[in-house]
C-alpha cells in the first residue's frame, strides 16, 4: 500500500496544481458574474426579510403538499434544515471533484456561474412573487397568535441591511412558495 501512494501523490498534486491553475484563469475572466451572483444572494436576503415585515398571520390554508407531507412540527424542525445543508455541501464538495479525479468533464468555475446565473434569475422571480401574493406562511411560528408572526418596525437602515440569516432562515414567514 505505501509504494502505491508513494507513486500515486506526485501524480495526484500534478492534476490539483494544473486544475486550480485553469480554474483560476477562468475565475479572472469570469469574477464578475460570479460576484454579482453572489451579491444577489444578499439582495434576495433582504427581499425576504422586507417581507416578512409585511406579514399579515391569518389562516393556514389548504396545500396539497402539506396533505401529501405532514408538517413536521416545532420539535423535529432541525429535520428539514439537516437535509437541506448535507445536500447542499454534498454538492458543493462534487463541484470540486475534477480537482481530485481524473474523469474531467467540466470547470468549477464555470459550473458556478451557471449556477449562480440560474439562482438569479429564479430568486428575482420568487421576490416578485411573495411580494406580490401576501400570503400567510405555513410555518407554525407564523400563525396567529405567534410572537415570532411578524417582525417589530426597523429602527434604523442599518437594523435592516444587517441580516441575522440564520433567525431568517429558520424562522422566516414568506408565503407558502417558502414552505420547503
Amino acid at each position: 500500500m505505501p509504494v502505491y501512494v508513494d507513486r500515486e501523490a506526485p501524480k495526484l498534486w500534478r492534476k490539483i496544481c494544473s486544475e486550480t491553475t485553469i480554474e483560476i484563469s477562468l475565475l479572472a475572466e469570469n469574477w464578475k458574474i460570479i460576484l454579482g451572483g453572489i451579491i444577489f444572494q444578499y439582495i434576495h436576503g433582504l427581499a425576504a426579510h422586507g417581507v416578512h415585515y409585511l406579514h399579515q398571520p391569518g389562516p393556514l390554508l389548504q396545500d396539497s403538499g402539506y396533505a401529501l407531507i405532514p408538517e413536521l412540527g416545532e420539535d423535529k424542525a432541525y429535520i428539514s434544515e439537516t437535509l437541506f445543508s448535507f445536500l447542499f455541501f454534498s454538492f458543493v464538495l462534487w463541484t470540486f471533484h475534477p480537482f481530485v479525479f481524473q474523469s474531467k468533464s467540466f470547470h468549477t468555475v464555470l459550473l458556478w456561474c451557471r449556477v449562480l446565473a440560474c439562482l438569479v434569475v429564479c430568486q428575482m422571480l420568487r421576490i416578485v412573487t411573495f411580494y406580490s401574493t401576501q400570503l400567510p406562511g405555513p410555518n407554525y411560528h407564523c400563525r396567529e397568535g405567534s410572537k415570532l408572526a411578524r417582525l417589530p418596525r426597523p429602527e434604523s437602515v442599518v437594523e435592516v441591511l444587517l441580516i441575522n440569516y440564520l433567525s431568517s432562515n429558520l424562522l422566516g414567514c414568506l408565503p407558502l412558495l417558502r414552505a420547503f
